[in-house]
């Protein structure tokens, strides 16, 4: 299942790609007119590599070839620039510390993936919220059945791996269900009795690479009260969606019974930063608020509805469906959402050339402004509130 936002190209390789011809459809005059690179021309560039030493480029092709991989590939050369990069940290006179650093965010992304790599065909949602809630606390109760719900519709959990909420998140599905995202802390070294020995269960030096799990792993998050911890959690999914760096997904926030811990951070929210314009309206719809454990897991599996996954193709957005739309669904979508489309419309067409996963599934297309992702999401809800084929 594809992770995240990342572009078909880095951006400072990428050519120009304008207009949107239909599949299996000539384009037309004025898509013609737009359509300065053709997707040939885009697999081009993505092969090209930079420019290296030959030396160096002979060296890393050698180690790639080592273990097993291909040069030439796409993957291969990527790897290749990661080897030779890594070796200029050297003449760059980086210090010990830097290095040690690097190498060891590097190694626990590898492994971290490996893990995840396993179980990639299940959706998961990412569960933040206080290490402190006691057992007792209505809001544990509510992460239990919250939990619980999600894996019975065929969900697993990630959670910090410790007490609290996270004990909670990880009770809910029971030990088959749920990954450990663990971090090492002098105050909180062992992971709950749930995960603990499991092979889901991942040890994290940096708060960097495990916060990078947490987010390009899940396909929901869901928040529950808690501390400064909590709420860095929440800000940065909220910041990494709204900027568009990290997949669109569900963002809801719930808690126990008579609780307005999210109620009053709702209210903050309007009064202060969109009152004074500095988020804009739209970016309250980013999460919701849930009343129950059971509305909260409705909404997550809604957004799923008709809404697969979307990645980028340069500016364009392409937004993979599990169905197609139809046309009158479609006109009201470019009638509704005219202020993100750079140019051109929003178009139902099937894959593009250049993609190799989920070729299957119809898509939307258009050319994005690369803002307003508080109104992307509100397209998805337009969407999945949509009927297939008439």
């Amino acid at each position: 299942m594809s992770k995240g936002l990342e572009p078909l190209l880095p951006p400072e390789s990428e050519p120009g790609f304008k207009g949107i011809p239909e599949a299996g459809s000539a384009p037309t005059a004025s898509q013609a007119a737009n359509l300065s690179t053709p997707a040939a021309a885009i697999e081009e560039a993505i092969a090209r590599p930079p420019r290296f030493d030959p030396e160096l480029e002979r060296a890393a092709d050698a180690i790639i070839a080592q273990v097993g991989g291909k040069p030439e590939t796409i993957a291969g050369k990527l790897v290749k620039e990661l080897i030779i990069t890594s070796a200029k940290l050297l003449p760059d006179g980086r210090s010990t510390g830097e290095l040690k650093l690097m190498t060891n965010a590097v190694k626990e992304l590898r492994y971290a993936y490996r893990v995840f790599s396993r179980y990639e065909q299940a959706r998961k949602v990412t569960i933040f919220g206080s290490a402190r809630t006691p057992p007792a606390h209505p809001d544990y109760a509510a992460c239990v059945d919250f939990s619980r719900r999600m894996a019975a519709a065929g969900w697993m959990s990630i959670t910090g791996a410790g007490l609290g909420i996270m004990h909670a998140g990880h009770v809910g599905p029971g030990r088959g269900a749920s990954f450990g995202v663990a971090i090492r802390l002098p105050f909180e070294t062992t992971a709950n009795e749930v995960i603990a020995g499991d092979e889901k269960l991942i040890q994290f030096r940096y708060f960097f690479t495990r916060k990078l799990m947490f987010i390009s792993q899940a396909e929901a998050v869901a928040l529950f009260p808690g501390g400064f911890g909590t709420l860095d959690e929440a800000f940065e999914a909220l910041t990494l969606v709204q900027t568009g760096k990290a997949q669109m997904v569900p963002i809801v926030m719930l808690e126990g019974e008579g609780g307005d811990y999210w109620r009053s951070f709702d209210e903050w929210i309007r009064a202060q930063p969109l009152k004074r314009g500095w988020i804009s309206p739209e970016d309250t719809g980013l999460y919701s608020i849930a009343p129950t454990a059971q509305v909260a897991v409705e909404h997550i599996e809604r957004f799923y509805r008709v809404y697969h996954s979307m990645r980028y193709i340069r500016d364009t957005l392409v937004i993979r469906l599990h169905r197609p739309i139809s046309e009158q669904a479609l006109d009201a979508l470019n009638t509704e959402f005219r202020a993100i489309v750079k140019e051109g419309s929003i178009v139902q067409r099937g894959a593009f050339d250049i993609e190799e996963e989920h070729r299957e599934l119809p898509r939307l297309a258009f050319v994005h402004t690369r803002s307003k992702f508080g109104l992307v999401r509100r397209m998805i809800d337009r969407i999945n509130e949509s009927e297939a084929g008439h």
